[in-house]
């Protein structure tokens, strides 16, 4: 076994989904790109996104429509700033996407010369905005782009590859310069070995962190590897207290994490109780398109009032053949679990489903270490304040994909790459005999933030989870420190830093606020201001 393999390029992209693979297409012609991607390289939340992506296309809308949207959705905490950025720049970077094979819904009257792209609404919008394929834009947008990537041979991707730390200049003792990054250790599972990249800039392109509760709409990978890299790297990170639980995932129990699209929402589906009755109205005048904040704490609630294990969605209301057109993929999917959505309401409950806080970075995606960015869901914008409004997402993605292109290829040809990085040192360690340590350690973790740190809070709760993080983190340091790396500890030892981080913030934060909500402190302060975190600063 070679434990000292060594890649080096350009730039490295540590993350295969929508904003990793747009940036990494951006700057293939000029450069030489290298993305890493921890299972197989669609195996990312881009890849379940069902809803779509928001931008401004139809006449009757417009972009200040659209920011002012956002601002409410988010608790008015967004950066109006980067909302209106984002929104403005939205049509071309999904232009982008369309010229580059992304195959969205067209109306029937569209033509090649004039196409016209069928839009959905979703909650919080005031506008029918939303493109999408099907009921599946996610995967048409990931394999689109995996095409793209595939044919250019300025891009490597290595599946089955974890970043497993950040290498910097302070780190390998160059002191008297700024601290910049200059690659990465990694983590290759195939080989079971630890390898070096060199390169002239890192993008964190890794996702959120979901997968720190119990139940997720997220795949395996989202474990929050980029907010925990960069943290250690020095990183500030802001509002880690919002995570949005989406109100509608499948509860089944043969399906671990599937999502029920909040456009089933958009086309007239209703949430009812056990008995049939309809109960959203009772919660919002908004009803069923009230953000999602809104509507999973309706369903918390009324689960625990009733002692319910779910709710129910509706759409069978609908006449049979306007459902499968809409949602195909969701009606051969639950037909499978023997559920015939033109018939039968749907059992849901909510689940994690999206970090809204993340690594702070600027307009051009740049966090706090000199060549380190961070995109898409592993970041914090500014754009989603609170909650994060349906579609906002992969706009999000596309469009920091693009920024960040820009800025990097502004400065290639100002940074060399470092020629003075130590190869990782196993000699001290061994091959752990105590795996168990690790899964039990996971389970826990996983509970008692779903208990403590969920939908409803309280300090007591946060409290309480944060003493169970600082011991779990004792063990799993010592762990790191004694044996061989693995997937399992990789992901563990991320997780609770990001668990620690979003319980700190929550502690901040004294309010109620869209996700953020705790029965110590149930109204809105007058003040605006995100939670920010320095790793710089102790607690």
């Amino acid at each position: 076994m070679n434990e000292n393999r060594e890649h080096s390029c350009d730039v490295l992209v540590i993350g295969s989904g929508a904003a990793g693979l747009s940036l990494a297409l951006r700057l293939a012609p000029m450069c030489k790109v290298l993305v890493l991607s921890k299972g197989p390289r669609s195996e990312g939340a881009t890849y379940y996104a069902q809803g779509g992506i928001a931008a401004v296309f139809d006449e009757t809308d417009s972009v200040d429509s659209h920011v002012e949207d956002t601002q409410i959705a988010g608790a008015h905490l967004c950066d109006e700033e980067v909302v209106r950025f984002i929104a403005e720049n939205a049509r071309d970077c999904v232009q982008w996407l369309i010229d580059a094979g992304v195959p969205f819904d067209q109306e029937d009257n569209s033509t090649d010369d004039h196409p016209r792209y069928h839009l959905t609404r979703e909650g919080g919008h005031s506008h029918r905005r939303i493109l999408h394929a099907a009921d599946a834009t996610g995967m048409a947008m990931q394999m689109s782009l995996q095409d793209n990537v595939h044919n250019h041979p300025n891009i490597e991707v290595l599946e089955r590859h974890n970043a497993l730390d950040l290498i910097t200049s302070h780190k390998i003792g160059e002191a008297d310069a700024p601290n910049r990054v200059l690659g990465a250790y990694i983590w290759n599972r195939q080989r079971e070995s630890v390898e070096t990249v060199r390169a002239k800039f890192v993008v964190l392109a890794t996702g959120g962190a979901s997968k720190v509760y119990q139940y997720t709409s997220n795949p395996d990978v989202s474990s929050g590897d980029g907010i925990a890299m960069a943290w250690r790297a020095g990183c500030r990170v802001a509002n880690l207290e919002f995570n949005q639980f989406h109100p509608t995932c499948l509860f089944h129990p043969e399906a671990r994490n599937f999502l029920l699209t909040e456009a089933l929402r958009g086309e007239g589906a209703y949430l009812r109780r056990p008995d049939g009755s309809r109960f959203m109205q009772e919660f919002d005048e908004r009803a069923e398109l009230a953000p999602r904040d809104v509507v999973a704490r309706a369903i918390d609630y009324e689960m625990k009032r009733l002692g319910a294990d779910c709710m129910y969605l509706d759409i069978s209301h609908k006449p049979a053949d306007f459902v499968t057109k809409h949602f195909p993929t969701i009606y051969e999917k639950l037909l499978g679990y023997g559920i015939d959505i033109t018939k039968d309401a749907i059992p849901v409950v909510p689940a994690a489903h999206y970090t809204c806080g993340g690594v702070m970075v600027d307009r051009q995606g740049q966090t706090d270490l000199n060549g380190l960015y961070a995109i898409g869901e592993v970041s914090y914008t500014g754009l989603h304040g609170a909650n994060r409004m349906a579609s906002n997402s992969l706009l999000e993605c596309v469009v920091y994909a693009w920024s960040a292109a820009e800025h990097i290829s502004q400065h290639l040809n100002e940074v060399s790459l470092s020629s003075s990085i130590p190869l990782w040192d196993e000699s001290k360690v061994s091959n752990s005999d105590e795996e168990v340590v690790i899964q039990h350690n996971w389970h826990e973790l996983r509970l008692f933030m779903w208990d403590y740190v969920g939908i409803v809070r309280t300090t007591k709760r946060l409290e309480r989870a944060m003493r169970r993080i600082q011991l779990l983190k004792q063990e799993i340091d010592e762990y790191y420190s004694n044996f061989r790396v693995s997937n399992n500890l990789l992901e563990l030892r991320n997780l609770l830093q990001v668990a620690e981080l979003m319980v700190r913030c929550a502690l901040e934060r004294k309010e109620s606020r869209g996700l953020h909500y705790t029965l110590d402190y149930p109204d809105m302060l007058e003040t605006l201001s995100p939670t920010i975190l320095d790793p710089r600063n102790p607690q």
